[in-house]
């Protein structure tokens, strides 16, 4: 459920020869520019709800990301969508960007927004249950079942008793509110890997973000926000968060990952998933002035810890066999 606009799952066949021949310098950058533009997402939605409606936020962002993408990438792919894959991606537009991305906006009027992305990767852990309860879905092994375990527990003490160790916990209804995000982010990432969707990812993301976006309009108009919106209210750091929100977040960060899909392995491209928090945590602390208590300090050590047990776990493909690489957990 990340805080950047991106498709749900890239799935490339192990036949698919990767280009070894990038340049290494080209590959780290493309690294960096994952790990830090998508680490950062999270401190700058919290810059634009200060003085934008969270909803009205996320649905700018996602409909100008979608009008702009789809023609593009429509005439770059020479793609035609089918009736099923605009399907899948309402579907899955719908469970990211509006319960998933919608919901992390909306929470962060209430959460820090390091803490935010804390709570948004356990996406990863949702999608390991997720997948084991589905019709044939795998069941995860111990190491994976581990980190469950871990993860849970690492929520359970940033909500849990009031003033543990001398400080407040996490604001429970914004903490709910972002696992129940998480667990529609995992939903639709599941089942995009199930449906069919573009051969094109940046098609797709477009896709995903015309129905995500409207979606989010029509939830920003049935709960008021659009009345309570007034542009000329906004301030010009807001509308800088949006510039870089769409911009940086998931223009560029998205390009970035796609890049690394092509030139590098799952396991360490799915490594966002750890590097993200700790980027978001950092940008939170420094210059946001958001605490990092030791409440927050073990919690994030062991959600952390749980999130990595999952993504570098082995896994068994299924058949027939396919290397699938995580979703962007963007902001």
């Amino acid at each position: 459920m990340s805080s950047n606009s991106t498709s749900s799952v890239s799935v490339i066949s192990p036949a698919t020869p990767r280009d070894s021949a990038a340049p290494r310098t080209h590959v780290l950058v493309a690294f960096a520019a994952v790990y830090i533009l998508w680490g950062s997402t999270y401190f700058f939605i919290r810059i634009g709800v200060e003085t934008i409606p969270p909803f009205v936020l996320a649905g700018i962002r996602h409909v100008a990301i979608g009008l702009v993408f789809y023609p593009v990438f429509r005439h770059l792919s020479k793609e035609k969508p089918t009736p099923a894959q605009w399907r899948t991606t309402i579907i899955t537009g719908l469970l990211l960007l509006l319960c998933g991305n919608g919901a992390l906006s909306w929470a962060e009027t209430r959460v820090p927004s390091g803490i935010a992305s804390l709570l948004v990767a356990t996406v990863s852990l949702w999608m390991v249950i997720l997948d084991w309860l589905r019709p044939g879905g795998v069941r995860p092994g111990p190491r994976v079942l581990t980190g469950f375990v871990l993860g849970f527990a690492g929520i359970a003490l940033l909500v849990g008793p009031s003033h543990l160790g001398g400080s407040e916990r996490v604001n429970p209804v914004g903490a709910i509110t972002l696992i129940i995000g998480s667990l529609a982010w995992a939903a639709g990432s599941i089942y995009s890997r199930h449906h069919p969707v573009p051969h094109s990812p940046l098609l797709g993301v477009a896709m995903q973000s015309l129905a995500g976006g409207v979606g989010l309009w029509i939830v920003a108009a049935g709960t008021g926000e659009l009345h309570q919106f007034h542009p000329a209210q906004v301030t010009m750091r807001s509308w800088l968060a949006v510039l870089y929100l769409f911009s940086f977040g998931s223009a560029l960060g998205f390009s970035a990952y796609i890049y690394i899909l092509k030139h590098s392995t799952a396991s360490r491209v799915a490594t966002y998933a750890f590097v993200n928090p700790v980027v978001a945590l950092f940008l939170g602390w420094s210059f946001g002035g958001e605490p990092l208590t030791l409440r927050t300090l073990i919690a994030s050590g062991t959600i952390l810890a749980a999130v990595l047990l999952v993504i570098l776990a082995p896994h068994k493909p299924a058949a027939p066999p396919e290397e699938v690489v995580p979703c962007p957990g963007e902001a």
